[in-house]
């Protein structure tokens, strides 16, 4: 473990603050992957803002219908809220399917959308890995990749994001509102904060330095029949091969996220739209530009018969 400073933020402007204006400085909230990567040096801040006294835990009721959620409020109490139970199930479920009850009970929801990647590669710190290691390679790319991304890939970089939760929160089209260390806000939608790899994968989202995350806000909600279904290697607490979000009405439209696939949530508006010609229609648009490896093209065919048994289920 190398050294570090910490310190225990006072409100959220003074903890964007500090960290923009610290070299090494990082947020810790919950913890739950930025200790893990301290202590493989794959993360190795000089200083450590703490954000546990900000009051960022609470789940409140918007003007609009929807609920604001504190960027502090852990898993655990983001999936057993009633509101969310009753009217955003599809979220209750993708949180459930992820890590233990442990690690819930610590994770936050702000946390949970800064995840980083579980790239065997990426953990690895004797391999080339440009998330890593800007410049240095992509090992994965000649690399065993079954648990990779095959779509929104670059040369640079074929890392998933590893999250449940977040797959569900762009299927209900949330925000995420920030405070920037001038003591600004901004809303970003959640289909604009995770970035694909592009030439830059070490960027894994849109948040300038030192901006921090203060809340997650949904929408009123949508109804339908809410869905998570999360195909992997083993029944618990493994990362997905592939998941699919889904809410579906009774005459067959609606909306589908996958998980598993790429460097961010995946979702296409255009190929949820066939959702009435059933589930080959959608995964064939979602997918169209799609680049597997021969390790995992079998991702595109079980995203299919993931979707197929989700839209069967839903009609049961």
């Amino acid at each position: 473990m190398k050294a570090f400073t910490y310190e225990r933020a006072t409100s959220p402007e003074q903890a964007a603050a500090a960290v923009a204006g610290r070299d090494g400085a990082k947020f810790i909230a919950g913890g739950t992957n930025l200790l893990d990567l301290m202590k493989l040096q794959i993360e190795a801040p000089t200083h450590l803002v703490d954000l546990q006294d900000l009051g960022l835990d609470k789940i409140d009721a918007t003007r609009d219908g929807g609920l604001r959620i504190g960027a502090l409020v852990t898993n655990t109490a983001l999936a057993s809220d009633d509101r969310v139970r009753a009217q955003y199930g599809v979220l209750t479920r993708a949180i459930v399917a992820g890590a233990s009850g442990q690690l819930r009970n610590k994770a936050t929801t702000a946390g949970n959308l800064l995840q980083r990647t579980r790239c065997p590669y990426f953990y690895d710190t004797n391999l080339p890995c440009n998330k890593r290691a800007p410049g240095s390679g992509c090992a994965a790319a000649e690399g065993f990749s079954r648990q990779l991304a095959v779509i929104g890939t670059s040369d640079q970089c074929i890392a998933t994001y590893p999250g449940d939760m977040a797959i569900a929160l762009r299927l209900l089209d949330a925000t995420v509102e920030t405070v920037m260390p001038d003591g600004t806000g901004r809303s970003i939608a959640l289909a604009d904060f995770h970035r694909l790899p592009g030439d830059q994968p070490w960027l894994d989202n849109t948040l300038a330095e030192g901006e921090l995350i203060i809340s997650v806000t949904l929408p009123k909600p949508i109804g339908g029949r809410h869905i998570y279904r999360k195909v992997r290697d083993r029944r618990s607490y493994a990362f997905a091969l592939v998941s699919v979000a889904a809410v579906l009405h009774d005459d067959g439209t609606g909306r589908v996220a996958f998980g598993g696939v790429a460097h961010k949530p995946w979702r296409s508006e255009e190929a949820e739209a066939l959702l009435p010609q059933g589930a080959g229609a959608v995964v064939e648009r979602a997918f169209a530009g799609a680049a597997p490896t021969d390790d995992n093209k079998f991702k595109i065919t079980l995203a299919d018969r993931t979707l197929a048994s989700v839209i069967a289920e839903a009609r049961s």
